[in-house]
């Protein structure tokens, strides 16, 4: 597997609003509804493998999860299929930015 890279909170804060990058959030509907990082597209961990023809690969995306180690499983699954993935460190556990609900 290839090593996968890394992005800190603070770091994803200052890509947001980026028109190339795309943060997805792989928990559950019930995690998801307690808030997202705003313009995050949910797309659960169990779906990642059917959503991924429907994801844009000169994009760059970010994986999130509750504290980093299922927004990894799916970080991992997108590079082996040919995208530019990055995982955020702590997941939201450690996202100190605007959440919407």
């Amino acid at each position: 597997m290839d090593h996968i890279n890394e992005i800190a909170p603070e770091e994803v804060e200052k890509l947001v609003d980026k028109e190339n990058v795309v943060i997805i959030d792989v928990r559950e509907d019930d995690e998801v509804a307690q808030g997202m990082i705003e313009n995050a597209k949910h797309i659960a961990l169990q779906n990642i493998p059917y959503s991924k023809d429907e994801l844009d690969k000169s994009k760059d995306y970010i994986f999130v999860c509750r504290s980093g180690g299922r927004s990894m499983t799916a970080a991992s699954y997108m590079d082996e299929h040919g995208f530019k993935v990055s995982n955020m460190t702590g997941g939201m556990l450690e996202w100190k930015g605007e959440v919407i609900i």
